[in-house]
């Protein structure tokens, strides 16, 4: 299967099991009055909504290279990465503030047998997600999956701070449960600035690429005397690299022509993700 049908078909399952996790914590969170439990639920909601940016994402990504974007539109893929992780903070943000009000208005929540089995239900839900979502991202080098899998973390280590929350209305400590909506907000603003710190690299070109290991790649091309300025960007599964090398000073150009071809080549197989290579030749 190639890479956006498939990506595409791993966000529409996460979507639907997300909304299955975030359906049954808001219900049951609202019916007995569980702060942390609702506040989890919501945050599960944002991961459906996180799973749409991503679709819209890679329905744009996806696209072929056209004559205004002559490298393709596979940046959309980290823009909507950018996306989640603004529904994250937005959904942080509110979630503190709520948390914040039930404190000056607490309410004792009701803590039974099966509010613990919908929390370790959709725990194991999430973990599942969460692994597919991040196994499925670095085998396509997808940044989408992979920031959708760092808010499914985020969202199944928030259940274990519920869990914990309602243990301790169990034994007369209901202050906990507003601890732990804090808690959750804290986190998922957390995961936002994860997101955006590795979306940024993408975007303003940070460096794709360890110089050393495209030197290393080079080493041993007959006539190669040198190469310097090495520079390298672009995305896991898009990396554009350029740099110099030096050749004889009498070698003609044909032969000089062919050996940035051989570099070119033999980077392409060498490192996982290249798609475009830029030798320029100089004299040594």
């Amino acid at each position: 299967m190639s890479r956006y049908p498939a990506i595409r078909r791993i966000l529409i399952v996460t979507l639907f099991l997300n909304w299955l996790v975030a359906a049954a914590k808001i219900i049951y969170g609202l019916l007995t009055k569980s702060m942390s439990m609702s506040a989890d639920g919501f945050h599960s909601l944002s991961d459906g909504a996180s799973n749409i940016a991503g679709l819209i994402g890679i329905f744009i990504a996806s696209r072929p290279v056209d004559k205004f974007h002559p490298y393709g539109h596979k940046k959309f893929e980290t823009y909507a990465s950018i996306a989640i992780a603004v529904i994250l903070f937005l959904i942080s943000f509110n979630l503190l503030k709520e948390a914040v009000g039930r404190f000056f208005n607490p309410t004792l929540p009701s803590v039974t047998v099966f509010s613990f089995g919908i929390m370790v239900a959709t725990m194991a839900i999430n973990y599942f997600v969460m692994t597919y979502e991040k196994i499925a991202g670095l085998r396509f080098k997808s940044d989408i999956l992979i920031a959708d899998s760092l808010h499914t973390k985020s969202d199944m280590l928030a259940s274990g701070s519920v869990v914990f929350a309602l243990i301790a209305a169990r034994f007369g400590l209901p202050q906990m449960d507003l601890l732990a909506g804090i808690f959750i907000s804290i986190m998922i603003a957390f995961c936002a600035v994860r997101i955006i710190k590795d979306s940024t690299k993408i975007l303003c070109d940070g460096l794709a690429i360890d110089c050393d290991n495209v030197k290393n790649v080079i080493k041993g091309i007959p006539d190669v005397k040198r190469c310097h300025k090495i520079r390298t960007r672009g995305r896991p599964d898009d990396i554009h690299v350029d740099l110099h090398v030096s050749v004889d000073t009498n070698m003609h150009v044909d032969k000089a022509h062919a050996i940035s071809h051989k570099i070119q080549d033999k980077i392409k197989r060498s490192i996982p993700g290249v798609t475009d290579v830029i030798v320029h030749i100089e004299p040594f």
